[in-house]
């Protein structure tokens, strides 16, 4: 069922910036150049909040656990891109190795392709997310309709596969518009973002993003890496398969439990 849509102050304020720059010009069309600029300088915040991805400027955005799940030491490992036939069953391996779950924010696309990796996931004890369709580059600057009809598709094919719909969506690089909080309220998912990120699309040092993730390590961190278009070490390996294993240490030695996202709001 949809929830309702409740706009964010900064989406009121700019409901109300357009709607008194109108009032304005029907009573002093010779203002415009105030009315345009007010126009001009709102939007030009709004596209500065969507390059936020950690921002709530837009809209609800779960950027660490709620204080019920810090408070029991919970943390959560959120993992986007895939699945990758090569990299995810190995990222699977290790979190059973150490009694570990996760979030893996899949795209619809990849799914269609590798359906049974998905279904493994979830029979392992984690949680399939919507990572998009398509995975644009383009997504932030996608219309409400297009934008509802990737995330749709994505949605559509991430609970066929796995039999259970996704709550949780995530768009490329964090990236969004004002759109997109109205169309997850249609569809009843959540923007998730990150604590931290690990950056390990890019770079594939794996000291360098260990110390990216661990860094005031704590109760209630969603932290951000990546299965799919993963970074390579100097050997070749797949940055997230070097610094997992040295991660999962240290949030066992920090005493925390990384749960998946839905766990985290129960």
């Amino acid at each position: 069922m949809p929830r309702p849509w409740k706009p964010s102050p900064t989406i009121k304020l700019s409901l109300a910036t357009h709607v008194a720059a109108g009032l304005g010009l029907l009573a002093a069309p010779t203002a415009w150049p105030w009315a345009l600029g007010a126009v001009a300088l709102n939007q030009l915040i709004l596209s500065g909040a969507g390059l936020l991805p950690r921002s709530d400027l837009l809209g609800p955005n779960l950027n660490r656990l709620p204080a019920a799940s810090a408070q029991r030491r919970e943390m959560a490992l959120t993992i986007d891109d895939g699945p990758d036939p090569e990299i995810t069953p190995r990222v699977l391996d290790q979190l059973d190795a150490a009694g570990a779950t996760a979030s893996f924010f899949c795209i619809g696309r990849r799914a269609r392709q590798y359906p049974a990796i998905c279904r493994e996931i979830v029979a392992r004890g984690h949680s399939v997310e919507n990572h998009s369709d398509a995975h644009s580059s383009l997504f932030a600057t996608f219309g409400p309709r297009r934008m509802r009809a990737d995330i749709s598709a994505g949605q559509a094919t991430l609970a066929d596969i796995t039999g259970q719909a996704p709550r949780f969506f995530r768009p490329t690089a964090g990236l969004r518009n004002p759109f997109l909080e109205p169309v997850l309220a249609g569809l009843d998912l959540r923007l998730a973002s990150w604590t931290r990120r690990s950056y390990d699309t890019r770079n594939g040092n794996p000291q360098r993003v260990f110390a990216r993730l661990t860094d005031n390590l704590g109760p209630g961190d969603i932290l951000l890496l990546h299965d799919g278009n993963a970074a390579r070490t100097a050997d070749g390996q797949a940055v997230i398969l070097a610094v997992l294993p040295r991660l999962l240490a240290a949030i066992d030695l920090a005493r925390l439990t990384p749960v998946t996202l839905p766990t985290a709001l129960t």
